[in-house]
């Protein structure tokens, strides 16, 4: 049942039973810490000893249609609709501004 759902996968594809197919998990771990003689064996996973989450997952991965070009250099002159780099001016609203102003200036103070 499993190798009938691969396989209806890789017609939907367009994959062909003559490509590089390969097959990895992922969600695993490989400890990388030497814990020397005396480490907690119940703590402590011995170095180079993979393990594997309880939500680990197979990639099935087509070497074969992978691209591998590099990137290339474009063709033309780079002109970015929104240049990077350039902070963008904002404009105020001159009478709010000026209402601001006014009301800085006016005296709040109460002569007694």
């Amino acid at each position: 049942m499993l190798a009938s759902k691969i396989a209806e996968t890789m017609s939907t594809l367009g994959w062909d039973h003559d490509d590089n197919i390969v097959v990895e998990i992922g969600g695993t771990i490989v400890s990388g810490i030497d814990q020397g003689e005396n480490y907690n064996e119940k703590w402590a996973t011995p170095y180079g000893v993979r393990k594997y989450n309880k939500d680990a997952f197979i990639i099935i991965s087509n070497e074969s249609r992978r691209d591998l070009t590099k990137s290339q250099p474009m063709q033309k002159e780079f002109k970015p609709a929104h240049p990077y780099g350039i902070t963008p001016t904002t404009t105020t609203d001159t009478s709010a501004e000026k209402n601001r102003e006014e009301d800085n200036n006016t005296d709040t103070t109460q002569q007694s």
